[in-house]
């Protein structure tokens, strides 16, 4: 859809409620496209972005392999003596 910014002055809430239900708007001026209206992405409620790192707390934990703990991860580059190797 193609409107020119003259005309688009009357009728913005019409517009921008078309845009947001995914029409493309585009703003003329001097019959040239001037401005694309496009929705902004919405952000992520409490319970979707709870339901997200939910599913990738799941994931990651099917990924976990055994291994060192942390204060045992470097326990290689040491002898018995606790001297480098």
């Amino acid at each position: 859809m193609r409107v020119s910014v003259t005309e688009a002055k009357g009728q913005l809430t019409e517009l921008v409620r078309r845009a947001e239900a995914g029409d493309e708007v585009i703003l003329t001026r001097h019959g040239h496209a001037a401005v694309r209206l496009v929705p902004i992405k919405a952000t992520f409620d409490r319970i979707s972005r709870r339901s997200l790192l939910h599913s990738a707390r799941a994931s990651a934990a099917g990924k976990v392999t055994a291994g060192p703990t942390a204060a045992r991860s470097q326990d290689f580059l040491y002898d018995d003596a606790g001297m480098p190797e």
